[in-house]
């Protein structure tokens, strides 16, 4: 199906009936289901009532757009190697097609923040390289060696056709390990970098910004490291992947107790020291978010933001959801309430993984970010051990095209319908099993995503102000609701 018969069947698919339509005013619904048979389904529009008159079924969801909580800088997924590789290899046509599925705001769902990769991470089919890589033995503390050409062999053509669908779309980046020479190992694999090139490394950084604006790629914000507590080199062999240990303790993941007077501290100083004045100096505006792992050693971040000549260059946390629970997020909030939180890694799979998106956005979080977007259904290009042969989509074995599975929809729910710089406003909490997230709209609209995760159909209603409306969602499906949101 070409790109303008997609777009029109998302203008006019079958219309879903949750709830009666009339003449005045009404709220606009979409909705996504697991089995498949509403796939960003417009539904019939659905009649806002007087309160006073409505007649509430089953739980009641009270939206209040007076009490506002964070704005979204964005949602989006990864564009690291496995992901650009696929993407490139469909060819010139289908991989343009594709790339705008994804991003577009009209005729796709609406990515408009992806994350990147400083170097290879773990999900790539080639060997892993960094920008600056040499011989055994050998270092380059002048970086006379730094290159990015790697990247321009499918890397860099996925980003610009990407911005290119979507001009908005901003860029983060993380690397999962600095040059090996730079670190105690020698490696890629584990170890950790060593002091005397923290300056060095801050200045790889610089470049690396440079680099990627002079291809037309700007870089909104780094991480200095992908999970800084992981030392794979600690793992068995067929384990292994490019990691660097800032903590200098064992694997925090692993280990416990941790020593919590050192977690965080090398990576303080390296932005304090290094990499915060790198970029001011070089007039970047590139901005540092700190971290990037866990919620559940949030000693870690605390370390960093608790030092004001760490924190002047700190635009916020980037947090992954592998181990702790959002709810450590919002607390971690409240502690440091002049810094973001940002989602940057974690897959959200089907109606799950709606309503743990929910969840993110309820406990602060500003953005998501999924993490890889396609890998074939051999669960190739990949040389890491993180296993896998399901993402959103995939390449069909056949060379026919790309499937689009749930979960590429149920993100659509968000990424589509809620917009940059929407504010998350205060909506009834619901249970494990159904819950919601509301917020305004840069043009004033309010949108509700509701996720029934049940395995029946639930009836609601959504009242706010002096007005009510009601609708039912299928089971294991995904709504998102929007009205205007100004008084009548």
């Amino acid at each position: 199906m070409s790109t303008v018969e997609w777009a029109f069947v998302m203008v006019a698919a079958l219309s879903v009936s949750i709830g009666a339509s009339a003449e005045g005013p009404t709220a606009k619904v979409w909705i996504s289901s697991q089995d498949m048979k509403c796939t960003l389904t417009p539904g019939k529009p659905i009649a806002i009532q007087p309160k006073a008159k409505a007649k509430p079924e089953g739980s009641v969801i009270e939206v209040d757009p007076g009490k506002t909580y964070q704005s979204i800088l964005g949602m989006g997924g990864s564009f690291e190697h496995t992901t650009c590789y696929n993407l490139f290899k469909l060819g010139p046509e289908k991989m343009a097609e594709t790339i705008e599925r994804l991003v577009n705001p009209e005729t796709g769902i609406g990515m408009n923040l992806m994350r990147i990769c400083i170097g290879t991470p773990d999900f790539t089919g080639e060997p892993w390289y960094s920008y600056d890589d040499m011989p055994p033995g050998e270092k380059d503390p002048e970086l006379a060696h730094f290159s990015i050409e790697k990247d321009k062999a499918y890397v860099l053509p996925v980003l610009k056709k990407a911005l290119e669908k979507n001009p908005d779309m901003l860029f983060y980046a993380s690397p999962w390990s600095p040059p090996g020479w730079m670190k105690s190992c020698d490696d890629m694999i584990g170890g950790y970098l060593l002091p005397r090139y923290y300056d060095v490394y801050a200045r790889y950084f610089v470049k690396f910004v440079q680099a990627y604006a002079a291809e037309g790629i700007p870089v909104y914000a780094v991480t200095p490291q992908n999970e800084p507590g992981v030392n794979t080199r600690d793992y068995p062999v067929n384990e292994w992947y490019p990691s660097c240990q800032w903590s200098l303790i064992k694997d925090e993941d692993t280990y416990w107790p941790v020593d919590v007077n050192v977690m965080g501290h090398n990576e303080r100083d390296f932005i304090k020291k290094c990499l915060g004045p790198a970029f001011k100096e070089n007039g970047l505006a590139t901005k540092i978010w700190c971290y990037d792992h866990n919620f559940n050693n949030l000693w870690y971040p605390r370390a960093i933001l608790s030092d004001p000549e760490a924190a002047q260059y700190v635009d916020g946390t980037a947090l992954h959801g592998y181990a702790g629970k959002p709810a450590d997020m919002a607390a971690f909030h409240d502690e440091f309430p002049e810094k973001d939180v940002y989602f940057s890694e974690g897959s959200m799979p089907g109606i799950r993984g709606a309503l743990r998106i929910v969840e993110l956005f309820r406990n602060w979080s500003r953005t998501y970010n999924d993490w890889v977007e396609m890998i074939d259904y051999d669960g190739k290009p990949n040389n890491g051990p993180f296993k896998t042969n399901s993402t959103c989509i995939q390449p069909r074995r056949d060379g026919s095209g790309v499937d689009y599975h749930f979960t590429y929809y149920s993100y659509g729910q968000f990424m589509k319908l809620v917009k940059r710089g929407a504010l998350r406003i205060a909506s009834t909490e619901g249970s494990a099993g159904f819950n919601n997230v509301a917020f305004r709209n840069p043009n004033g609209e309010l949108a509700l995503v509701a996720v029934n995760g049940q395995d029946k159909s639930v009836s609601f209603t959504v009242a706010f102000g002096k007005e009510a409306f009601k609708a039912t969602l299928p089971a294991k499906s995904a709504g998102t609701f929007v009205w205007a949101g100004e008084a009548r």
